[in-house]
């Protein structure tokens, strides 16, 4: 595994699996024995966020920087950050790697901003997680707006691109192969290079360049 950045921020639009795909990014740094902290820093959503995946967290030996009412134990829809979140920005290092999952398009963005200064004294990564399937970002002109939204209201540039094309348990091999053809024009159109194709684990066995299986922590409330 290469040697991950002191930071990693995973962006996108609503539902486009930011929050599981950090989720599986911090169980397998930790698991290559990397410290890590992951922040969830999604206060416009809830449910989807890493704050929900405590347990798996804590199980895996990470430490969760969670909003002030997730502390609590309540996943209420308020817009509140920690204040631990800037101390875990400014003590990442080599042997501290930050993990930050970041709320839907511009708006889950602005909260990021406050912190570019911070985030960029480090070596750092910023990936947009990819979804052809999703509504609202189907389009590429689409996708390339979402992007550059995301990256005025983080007041940060984006590095590389995490194909996330998926349709949840509908997904297989035709799916992501499928939205291979997507990302390689996002790709093309925004000249940042696709980082990962993400496939359900019990998938993996498909032969593509850069595949990284990944598991479903995150659910839906009715699931």
């Amino acid at each position: 595994m290469i040697k991950p950045k002191r930071i990693t921020i995973f962006a996108g639009h609503y539902g486009s699996g930011k929050t599981n795909i950090a989720v599986n990014y911090a169980i397998r740094i930790k698991q290559n024995g990397y410290p890590v902290k992951i922040g969830d820093m999604d206060i416009v959503n809830p449910y989807f966020r890493v704050s929900e995946q405590r347990r798996a967290l804590e199980e895996a030996g990470i430490e969760l920087v969670a909003p002030v009412f997730s502390e609590a134990g309540t996943s209420l829809d308020v817009p509140s950050l920690t204040g631990r979140i800037l101390p875990a920005i400014e003590d990442a290092s080599d042997d501290h790697i930050v993990i930050i999952d970041v709320g839907g398009d511009d708006a889950g963005s602005v909260a990021l901003g406050r912190y570019a200064r911070a985030i960029e004294t480090h070596d750092y990564d910023m990936y947009y997680v990819a979804n052809r399937y999703r509504n609202l970002v189907q389009d590429i002109d689409d996708a390339l707006l979402n992007m550059a939204e995301i990256e005025a209201a983080s007041r940060l540039r984006l590095t590389g691109i995490v194909n996330n094309s998926h349709l949840q348990d509908s997904t297989d091999a035709q799916v992501v192969q499928d939205g291979l053809v997507y990302a390689s024009e996002l790709s093309r159109r925004s000249g940042l290079r696709v980082i990962c194709t993400t496939v359900p684990s019990e998938i993996e066995e498909l032969m593509l360049d850069k595949l990284y299986p990944v598991e479903r922590y995150v659910k839906a409330p009715w699931e």
